[in-house]
């Protein structure tokens, strides 16, 4: 079993940065390849972004891709997500993903992750 805790969330005018973070209990971090995903309201989860099991391999998607930059630290359990740019259609509830699977398989939906954490929310002010 596997727990996820993002923070980092808050209130940011647009331009402004954020980061987020996502710690997992347990001593099998690296064995899973971790990803964001947001959902706005009215709006379906999507998918933001997602690193491989080493950190070698990312993904993003096309939206925040050249703002948005996702990291992991396997020494101390957590991904990061840095937010840069933002925009108020940044604007949602982020949460992290653990997948036994692959990075890729993550970002094309292939299959559910295997634990999700609860979500921190995001406001970006115009």
């Amino acid at each position: 079993q596997v727990q996820l805790i993002e923070s980092g969330g808050g209130l940011v005018q647009a331009g402004g940065s954020l980061r987020l973070s996502c710690a997992a209990s347990g001593r099998t971090f690296s064995s899973y390849a971790m990803g964001w995903f947001r959902e706005a309201p009215g709006k379906e989860r999507e998918f933001v972004a997602a690193i491989s099991r080493s950190g070698a391999v990312t993904y993003y998607a096309d939206s925040v891709k050249g703002r948005f930059t996702i990291s992991r630290d396997n020494a101390k359990n957590t991904v990061y997500l840095q937010m840069n740019s933002l925009k108020p259609e940044d604007t949602a509830v982020y949460c992290c993903a653990a997948t036994s699977s692959t990075s890729r398989e993550l970002r094309d939906g292939v299959r559910p992750p295997d634990y999700w954490g609860q979500g921190t929310q995001v406001t970006v002010s115009s």
